[in-house]
């Protein structure tokens, strides 16, 4: 009897250190803070990858890879023909004949680019704003600011025939290496802006989109068309005829992560894709606790 005993208070301090490890998971798992405020949203209908015109095909395997350098996400073509970029480290390169050249370095993140009438290079840089590059090389600001909040995403733009710059900010919440934190959380902070450089303002178009990206204008200039990447959709915003103004879908359940939008020949558009849909990621939509918990083993196993 006396050896049971002993027996059953050796198992005691076992079975406590089992138990406070389980209360110590569970406590993380349902309520260590996250670095996000998840909202509730509407599940997603299911993607439409692999089906139709998204099924897979090899229409890309005869492209030439041109290198240039770690990041480039949008490219410009001058009237010589020559290509220019933005890298991951802050510059900008111009290509010909295979050739790189260094021709600034915007000490940010650029990422969207295109010339202007006279010659000058938009640059959208997601740490820096909207820069506008010289022939020379000489780094000018536009703008990083709106009504006294600085930007943190600038990330595309499109140039009209006026000269108005249309431009998006991803988000007001989080800024690059911090992305994922927007599908997580589900509280759409992107916006949509236009910048006059005749008189230096700059005007919201588009607020509350899911991480607004890449920006197009049509070929008449009718419309401009801003990209949602986490909800997988394109907004259309109106800069003509009897809805100007008004905003509306343009395009909606696409089968993965769209990233930039560029005008195409013929008056379409070309789109690209950064990654297929996550049908794991789908399925949290609808539930913020579940974001909550997701994240945590996440960041458990070392996965955020």
């Amino acid at each position: 009897m006396a050896m049971s005993a002993t027996a059953d208070l050796k198992k005691r301090p076992i079975a406590a250190s089992i138990c406070g490890a389980i209360a110590l998971i569970t406590g993380y798992l349902f309520f260590w803070p996250v670095p996000f405020d998840p909202a509730p949203d509407k599940a997603l209908p299911p993607s439409p990858a692999g089906q139709g015109v998204f099924a897979k095909n090899n229409k890309m395997a005869e492209a030439e890879i041109i290198k240039t350098g770690h990041g480039p996400e949008s490219i410009a073509i001058d009237k010589s023909g020559r290509l220019y970029t933005g890298l991951e480290d802050g510059r900008i390169i111009r290509i010909e004949n295979g050739v790189s050249e260094t021709l600034a370095n915007t000490a940010g993140r650029p990422i969207g680019v295109e010339f202007d009438a006279r010659g000058n290079l938009i640059i959208a840089d997601i740490h820096k704003g909207l820069l506008s590059m010289a022939a020379d090389g000489s780094l000018s600001v536009l703008v990083d600011s709106y009504q006294g909040e600085k930007m943190i995403f600038v990330d595309d733009l499109a140039i009209a025939d006026d000269g108005k710059i249309y431009f998006s900010d991803a988000s007001t919440h989080f800024t690059i290496g911090m992305e994922i934190l927007e599908a997580f959380e589900r509280r759409p902070s992107g916006r949509l802006f236009v910048y006059d450089p005749a008189d230096g303002s700059t005007e919201l178009l588009m607020d509350n989109l899911h991480f607004a990206n890449g920006v197009a204008l049509a070929a008449d200039e009718a419309f401009v068309l801003v990209n949602e990447t986490f909800s997988h959709r394109i907004q259309r915003y109106w800069l003509a005829g009897p809805r100007r103004g008004e905003s509306e879908l343009f395009a909606q359940n696409l089968p993965g992560f769209i990233d930039n939008i560029t005008e195409a020949p013929g008056g379409g558009f070309w789109l690209a894709i950064v990654n297929p849909r996550s049908p794991q990621l789908d399925a949290l939509v609808p539930s913020p606790f579940m974001r909550k918990l997701v994240w945590r083993l996440l960041t458990l196993t070392g996965n955020s």
